[in-house]
């Protein structure tokens, strides 16, 4: 999760770890607020939900469906 601690960076990182822990995984939510590593990912807008390195969405809070469906595809 990428975002400097803003109100949508915090409602972003608790839909991400309520869906984890709807599926039932141990995965961890890493909160990344240096602004030089967020820089490192191209985006232009925070917040940023990655998976496995990969952005997957920026500038907004995905759905929850879309947050599940994301991480269904990775395992």
């Amino acid at each position: 999760m990428l975002g400097p601690g803003c109100a949508k960076c915090d409602r972003l990182e608790k839909k991400v770890k309520k869906v984890i822990n709807e599926l039932g995984l141990k995965d961890e939510v890493i909160k990344v607020k240096d602004i030089t590593k967020i820089m490192e990912y191209d985006i232009i807008m925070t917040p940023a939900l990655v998976i496995d390195g990969e952005v997957k969405s920026a500038g907004r809070i995905p759905a929850k469906d879309e947050i599940k469906k994301w991480i269904d595809l990775r395992t």
